[in-house]
């Protein structure tokens, strides 16, 4: 297991590039089954669970050659059916979350696939319903094989349907998506996601042939193709890092340019960061932070406390609420972080405490902020990262701490952070990895 070992307190000064959307690549890594043809990959992160699944599809039989750093390419001409059926598959898909999106794919290349339940990060219920129900309405069939411990979903051919989803799940309408984009006459999916990656997806898939319209909405509208083709597509700058970095730059008081960010694609990100008082500018396609002593939290129009909470895109991602909330812990007011879609995503917030935060744990659900407006720095603590977003959340309060901290299980943050502490370290920080 390893660690960092962080020196906090130093101010950081010059440019820094995001790095490719990490959830985007999972989507597209998985695409690239539906056709035999070659799809190019630009601007893939190198991260942990990135790599699993390129490893993934290269035991699946896919022909997998990496072109540059970040550019990949990736040829489904056969897949290996024995591996696919087989207790290694199943064991690889259960350490990995992002091999859910191969759920649709599957089933809409070779008619069947056996799935585990995926692993990831531990906070909380996670449910697959709108996975499974979503190719259900396709027309496949789903069993439960107990021996294996494992859902089965089988269709001789699947069938475009009308479809209202119980939720607006992003992972959930890529995979009925993918499934639908081969079927047979049209398919209707309402109360779809409609995330810049999710867009970005659809780009893809018809850039391979597919006719998909209503793209950025939440109600797209498929027309089934006999087959796809290959394509090359270019994945986003990851919001969450673009988000994480600019939490960086307020915690410790630095001046910071974040490069090529895609603005457009980041939502209502800078906005939510401006309500805690941080100054940002848009200086082309780049996000420029002046370094700030101090910053205030806007409170609502009527004086109440305000409200950071997460919703389906526009609105705020829940993977930027750990940062927002460290952030938060040395602005100047108080603020209610909600956080609506996991229930086990803000218990890392002890840690916090122990370093001097002052946060209440109202419920799984809410935490309430009170910041120090940094008059009082948090003190250095040994800490365990125990998923992707508290892990570089607890990394940010450790740059701005006062000493030297400890981060252990930081295998977490690798899954979706590339090369961090170098990248952190070329720009003015002092970590270690032991």
């Amino acid at each position: 297991m390893a660690s960092f070992i962080i020196e906090g307190g130093h101010k950081l000064h010059g440019d820094i590039h995001p790095q490719g959307a990490k959830n985007e690549a999972l989507q597209i890594i998985c695409a690239t089954v539906l056709t035999t043809e070659e799809v190019i990959v630009d601007n893939i992160p190198n991260i942990l669970d990135v790599n699993n699944l390129i490893q993934l599809l290269r035991d699946m039989g896919v022909q997998v050659k990496q072109l540059t750093t970040s550019k990949y390419s990736f040829k489904a001409e056969t897949l290996d059916t024995d591996f696919l059926g087989s207790d290694e598959f199943l064991q690889k898909c259960a350490k990995l979350r992002g091999s859910v999106m191969l759920i649709g794919p599957l089933v809409s290349r070779l008619g069947k696939v056996t799935y585990a339940k995926p692993g990831g990060d531990k906070i909380g219920r996670r449910r697959l319903d709108t996975h499974f129900v979503g190719v259900q309405n396709l027309g496949a069939d789903l069993n439960y094989d107990k021996k294996k411990q494992a859902f089965v979903l089988e269709a001789k051919q699947l069938t475009g349907a009308y479809m209202l989803l119980d939720e607006a799940s992003v992972t959930g309408t890529a995979n009925i998506v993918m499934a639908s984009v081969c079927a047979k006459g049209t398919t209707t999916i309402y109360n779809a996601a409609c995330e810049p990656y999710l867009q970005q997806l659809c780009l893809l898939l018809n850039a391979m042939g597919a006719k998909i319209s209503g793209i950025a909405s939440n109600l797209l509208t498929i027309e089934g193709v006999p087959a796809l083709h290959g394509a090359e597509h270019r994945i986003l700058p990851d919001m969450i890092e673009v988000g994480s970095f600019i939490g960086i730059a307020a915690m410790t008081g630095s001046a910071l340019t974040i490069k090529n960010v895609s603005y457009h694609n980041l939502g209502i990100i800078p906005d939510s960061f401006r309500r805690l008082g941080i100054v940002l500018e848009q200086q082309g396609d780049d996000i420029f932070i002046p370094a700030q002593s101090s910053y205030q939290i806007e409170s609502f129009l009527d004086g109440s406390i305000l409200t950071l909470a997460d919703a389906p895109w526009p609105g705020l991602t829940p993977d930027l609420l750990s940062v927002l909330l460290v952030v938060a812990t040395q602005a100047k007011g108080s603020v209610l972080i909600h956080q609506k879609m996991f229930e086990s995503r803000l218990f890392f917030v002890d840690k916090l405490i122990d370093m001097g935060a002052q946060i209440i744990l109202c419920d799984p659900h809410r935490a309430v902020v009170i910041g120090h407006d940094h008059k009082v720095a948090l003190r250095a603590n040994n800490m365990t990262s125990p998923d992707i977003r508290a892990g570089i959340a607890l990394l940010i309060a450790a740059m701005s701490a006062d000493g030297v901290s400890r981060i252990d299980n930081i295998e977490q943050i690798d899954r979706g952070y590339q090369d961090i502490e170098n990248r952190l370290n070329a720009i003015g920080a002092k970590i270690i990895r032991a």
